[in-house]
C-alpha cells in the first residue's frame, strides 16, 4: 500500500512538473544521454540537431526530457506501420507489438532487431533501464517489466522521439 502510494505520488509530482513546464511540457533531465556516453553510426553536433529537430524532439532525444502524458498522437496510433527514430530513421518498432498500456505513452513490448540499446538511468533516484536508438543514441524512453505476454516487458516511449511510417 505504502508503495503504491508513494509511486502515485512521484508519478503525480512529475506529471505535475511536466504540465508546469512552459511551451512543450516536458520535463528536464539532469542526466547525459546515451548519445553521450557512446559511440554511434549517426553522430552531429549540438548545432545540427538543433536544426533538424522540433524543440519537443530535441530536448527528449538529445537532453532526456520525457514529454507529458497523454500528449503525443502516437500513443492512439492503431494503423499498422513502423515507428522510427525522429533523429536518423532508425527503425524501432512495429505496430504489430504496441498495445495501450494505459499509461499515457506509446508502449510496445517487443523492439525491431537492432533498432534499440539499453543504459541505466538514475535520474529518479533509483536505476531504471533507458531506451535509445541504437543509430544515433537519441533518448527514447524506458522499459518496464510490467508489459503483457510474449516478452513482459513494458517499452514506454516518447512519441515526440519517433514518427510513424504506415505500411
Amino acid at each position: 500500500m505504502h508503495d503504491s502510494r508513494r509511486n502515485l505520488l512521484k508519478f503525480g509530482s512529475i506529471t505535475a512538473v511536466c504540465a508546469a513546464l512552459p511551451g512543450i511540457g516536458l520535463l528536464p533531465a539532469v542526466t547525459a544521454n546515451a548519445a553521450a556516453k557512446g559511440k554511434f553510426r549517426v553522430t552531429k553536433t549540438d548545432a545540427q540537431w538543433r536544426k533538424i529537430l522540433s524543440p519537443a524532439a530535441y530536448a527528449v532525444l538529445r537532453k532526456e526530457a520525457t514529454e507529458a502524458p497523454y500528449s503525443s498522437p502516437l500513443d492512439k496510433e492503431k494503423r499498422k506501420g513502423i515507428f522510427v527514430c525522429k533523429g536518423c530513421n532508425q527503425k524501432l518498432y512495429s505496430s504489430a507489438t504496441k498495445y495501450d498500456s494505459g499509461t499515457g505513452w506509446p508502449s510496445f513490448y517487443q523492439p525491431l532487431r537492432g533498432g534499440v540499446g539499453t543504459s541505466t538511468d538514475y535520474f529518479i533516484g533509483y536505476p531504471r533501464t533507458e531506451v535509445h536508438c541504437a543509430r544515433c543514441g537519441g533518448h527514447l524512453g524506458h522499459v518496464f517489466d510490467d508489459g503483457p505476454k510474449p516478452t513482459g516487458k513494458r517499452y514506454c516511449m516518447n512519441g515526440v522521439a519517433m514518427r510513424f511510417v504506415p505500411g
